[in-house]
């Protein structure tokens, strides 16, 4: 095999991701959209240049000529999609976060390990050029031991409305953008064993929009003696900041994904694709520039590719995905109980993580 046919399941804003991030691999050839609101989509498709579209993503799955897809849909169908799509043999790129409860979790990877399928955990930020250069840093030794990463991405609300609703997410933005964050500092750190996990959170200003929280403060602490700490919100106006810190016994570094490449711009009417998210572009804002690839989307599928190829091993698993979601459960239990979570861990049995803080509300 020298090329990749695909598919993606899901036709909203990470599909479209997905989409222009695989127009650039050069090995990648992408055939086939599916999306069960009908004409999402065809429309999806005409205007990207795909040649078909499906109501139903069985039928990508049916296809012998598609060798992978990737998942783009809401949190509550990636254990349907990731599980069918093993069962038919595709290899497959699960966005974040890896699944909405441990117990999906559990079943996806079992399910991909009975049918032999390669499975990469959709993480991008360990593909943006700016943290891959800070990775190489602490790789190199540059910063000495590093015993302190930060991680942040914030903004004021979810691009799309089955995100407010906790039964279809699992959780609130530490579930949604937290994920982010806590897999940073393990990929930054070459994943170590976790010691402890502390957590603040609460919901400041969509109160009457979720039950889930809309800003989150977690501090991990890893048994190599460092620490990892994960700042996310839904409620922070002016667009997305997302940023890290590293500090190390002999330097430190830190990275701006935003702003550094962005325009100063003043609209009094907006402007863009912003209008899918939940964030304004009126006033002063700092405008992205090649946002997708300054996030390492595109790097992030060349590697999908590569991996399906054998040409690389994942960078993020299945199992990632599962030990995020295992510190999330640590994280909304302790902001729950107000006390540190010590490992070894096993999260209590509820219906989604969320429900670990408000239950104890």
């Amino acid at each position: 095999m020298d090329r990749v046919r695909l598919g993606i399941i899901g036709s909203g804003f990470i599909a479209n991701i997905h989409a222009d991030g695989l127009r650039h691999v050069p090995q990648a050839d992408l055939v086939a959209v599916a999306s069960r609101t009908p004409g999402k989509a065809r429309a999806f498709a005409d205007a990207r240049g795909i040649p078909d579209a499906y109501d139903d993503y069985e039928e990508i799955l049916k296809r012998d000529d598609i060798d992978a897809i990737t998942v783009a849909v809401p949190n509550y169908l990636h254990e349907e999609v990731v599980v069918a799509a093993a069962q038919a043999g595709k290899h497959i790129m699960c966005e974040k976060p890896f699944a909405r409860s441990l117990p999906e979790a559990e079943r996806m990877l079992a399910a991909v390990k009975e049918a032999g399928v390669k499975l990469v955990y959709g993480e991008m930020l360990c593909f943006a050029p700016k943290y891959v250069r800070a990775k190489r840093l602490v790789d190199e030794g540059a910063l000495g031991r590093v015993f302190l990463v930060k991680q942040s991405e914030e903004h004021d609300g979810p691009h799309s409305p089955w995100f407010w609703d906790v039964n279809l997410s699992g959780g609130g933005v530490l579930l949604d953008m937290g994920c982010h964050s806590i897999e940073f500092a393990r990929w930054i750190l070459d994943r170590p064993a976790v010691k402890s996990v502390q957590a603040t959170l609460g919901r400041f200003v969509h109160l009457d929009r979720t039950q889930g929280e809309d800003h989150s403060v977690v501090v991990i602490e890893f048994e190599n003696n460092a620490i990892g700490i994960a700042e996310n919100s839904w409620a922070k106006t002016g667009g997305i900041d997302d940023r890290c810190e590293i500090y190390g016994s002999l330097g430190n570094t830190r990275a701006d994904l935003i702003h550094g490449n962005a325009l100063m711009t003043h609209s009094k009417v907006g402007y863009g694709y912003a209008v899918e998210k939940a964030d304004t572009t009126t006033g002063w804002t700092f405008t992205g520039f090649e946002e997708e690839w300054n996030y390492g989307f595109p790097q992030e599928m060349q590697h999908f590719v590569n991996v399906v190829l054998g040409k690389e091993e994942p960078i993020e698993t299945g199992q990632d995905g599962l030990e995020v979601l295992k510190i999330i459960y640590a994280a909304y239990q302790s902001a729950g109980e107000g006390r540190r979570i010590e490992w070894p861990y096993e999260p209590p049995q509820v219906d989604k993580p969320v429900d670990l803080w408000l239950q104890a509300r």
